[in-house]
């Protein structure tokens, strides 16, 4: 099939209770990964995904429950259609479910390494109370502007995620967040609101994490692309596991670049699919893209997903 395809994975914020459930009942081999996934890190994740539980809100057990899902969503298309990407990308986490369909980590392997990150995260912030704060409505320029007086004034607030045009995602202290929101909306911002986060993704909070990360990264990821990764850090694809060791400790530290990732790839696409629970990513799409969007979050979603590739 010549359709040029991105394979997309989210990131943490797209978790929800019961995700992956309808591919576990009815997939051996989605069965197995839950199963290999649970050895591999000791989390029971069919209690962690399947039953009430307050553990899924935290980024230890967020980050590698979201990874599984993508990984059984992207196994089970590929194994289906036999389709290999253009290029991957991912949302912060997703990179690493990125770098899953890309053939450089296995798919068990980057439960258990992405169960580390969030542990080396949650330890980075844990002698301080942290979080993370989305700004609507106004220019990259104006909210960069905005933090770079706070932090002048002494304050700890940096943006960190450029999802969409007029959607900016801040890290910071947590009480520097809360009195930043008025100083949004006084700069213009139509709205402003902490994020039930608790940790404050890519910025200087998290330095401690890089190289204990990097550590792991050097024992697990293989040189063997089928498909260039579009870096977080860079916009820019990479596709070697030399790149990968410099970008993904750097990726703790340093914005999301997404909106400009899509910029630098919609012409290199014809479609985009996107692996794991929901559509997030194809809200943030909404504006950057014209080609058509799929989503494999469950069994039907699958199917559609398969069907309309066919008609491309």
């Amino acid at each position: 099939m010549s359709v040029k395809c991105a394979f997309l994975f989210p990131g943490q914020g797209s978790q929800a209770q019961g995700m992956g459930q309808d591919f576990f009942h009815n997939s051996e081999v989605a069965k197995k990964m839950l199963i290999d996934a649970s050895v591999q890190t000791g989390i029971d994740f069919s209690e962690l995904l399947f039953e009430e539980n307050p553990l899924l809100g935290q980024t230890e057990y967020t980050q590698p429950a979201i990874l599984l899902v993508g990984a059984m969503a992207h196994r089970l298309f590929v194994d289906a259609t036999g389709i290999k990407p253009v290029l991957t990308m991912g949302h912060s986490l997703g990179e690493f479910t990125a770098l899953v369909a890309s053939g450089a980590l296995d798919a068990i392997d980057a439960v258990g390494l992405v169960n580390l990150r969030g542990q080396l995260m949650a330890k980075a912030c844990e002698a301080q109370e942290v979080g993370m704060l989305v700004s609507l409505g106004l220019s990259d320029e104006a909210v960069e502007e905005v933090c770079a007086a706070q932090r002048e004034a002494g304050k700890q607030v940096w943006a960190v995620n450029y999802n969409a045009d007029g959607q900016i995602v801040i890290a910071g202290i947590k009480k520097d967040l809360e009195e930043l929101v008025a100083v949004l909306k006084d700069a213009g911002a139509k709205r402003a609101m902490l994020l039930d986060m608790s940790v404050a993704s890519h910025c200087p909070l998290l330095e401690s994490a890089s190289a204990p990360l990097e550590a792991k990264l050097k024992e697990i990821l293989k040189d063997e692309f089928i498909a260039p990764v579009i870096s977080n850090v860079t916009a820019e694809p990479y596709s070697t596991k030399e790149e990968a060791l410099e970008l993904l400790p750097q990726q703790l530290v340093k914005p999301v670049l997404y909106k400009h990732s899509m910029a630098n790839i919609d012409d290199e696409v014809d479609c985009y699919i996107e692996f794991g629970h929901g559509n997030v990513l194809k809200g943030l799409n909404r504006k950057a893209t014209k080609k058509p969007h799929f989503n494999v979050s469950d069994m039907a979603s699958l199917e559609a997903t398969i069907s309309a590739i066919k008609d491309l």
